[in-house]
């Protein structure tokens, strides 16, 4: 799955819009790495967002097309 669209799916960020331009400023990193909208997000990636003045660090546990509100916080875990 594109990693704009995880993004969405897993309601770390709301609109799949907002994803793309904050993959095209560099805001988002996965493994390290500053990642392009278009990366294919796996399990086990470790995602890096810069959510205004918040870092936020995710570890994808689940990669799901189609994710209920509830479904949502079970794709992934926040690492400190």
């Amino acid at each position: 799955m594109r990693l704009d669209k995880y993004l969405k799916n897993s309601r770390l960020i709301k609109r799949r819009t907002i994803a793309n331009e904050a993959c095209d400023a560099g805001k988002v990193m996965v493994n390290g790495k500053i990642a392009r909208a278009s990366y294919d997000v796996k399990e086990g990636d470790v995602i890096e967002l810069m959510l205004g003045n918040r870092p936020v660090k995710v570890r994808v546990l689940v990669v799901s097309e189609h994710a209920t509100k509830a479904d949502a916080a079970q794709m992934y875990e926040v690492i400190v």
